[in-house]
C-alpha cells in the first residue's frame, strides 16, 4: 500500500537542537481513492512551510507506515498543523484512509548521525 516513492537510502540528517518532530503511525484501510494525490498535495504543502526541515518514510511488510516530519520550532510545527487543506486532509483519512492512526510530538534534545565515507576494507592474512 506504499504511495511514497522510492526512498533514498540515507535518513534526514541529523539537526542542531533543539527542535521538534512530529511522528506520524498509521494503518491504511482498504478505501485509498485520492491518497495519492492528496499525499503528493501535503507534501508539497509542507515543503512551503517556513522552518520544516525534512521528512523520513518507512513502511513496514506489515502494512505498518511511519512518517516523521523534522521541524525547526514550535511555531513551524503549529503552521503545519493549522493549514486548512492540511486538516481537510487529516478529516478525510479519519474518514477513508486510514484503519488506525498515532500522532506523537517531541522536542528534540540530543541530535547526531553517522555516514560511512568509505566501505570498510577486510583485513586479509598474507
Amino acid at each position: 500500500m506504499s504511495d511514497y516513492p522510492e526512498a533514498s537510502a540515507a535518513p534526514v540528517e541529523a539537526f542542531e537542537p533543539p527542535y521538534y518532530v512530529a511522528v506520524f503511525t498509521a494503518v491504511r484501510s482498504q478505501e485509498q481513492s485520492g491518497y495519492s494525490e492528496t499525499n503528493a498535495r501535503m507534501e508539497d504543502l509542507v515543503n512551503d512551510v517556513p522552518g520544516f526541515l525534512g521528512m523520513d518514510h518507512a513502511q513496514t511488510p506489515g502494512g505498518l507506515g511511519i512518517t516523521v516530519g523534522y521541524f525547526r520550532d514550535a511555531d513551524a510545527l503549529m503552521e503545519w498543523r493549522n493549514n486548512a487543506e492540511h486538516r481537510a486532509a487529516q478529516q478525510r483519512g479519519q474518514a477513508e484512509w486510514y484503519q488506525s492512526y498515532t500522532l506523537h510530538v517531541a522536542k528534540v534534545e540530543r541530535s547526531h548521525g553517522f555516514t560511512r565515507v568509505h566501505a570498510p576494507q577486510s583485513a586479509t592474512a598474507g
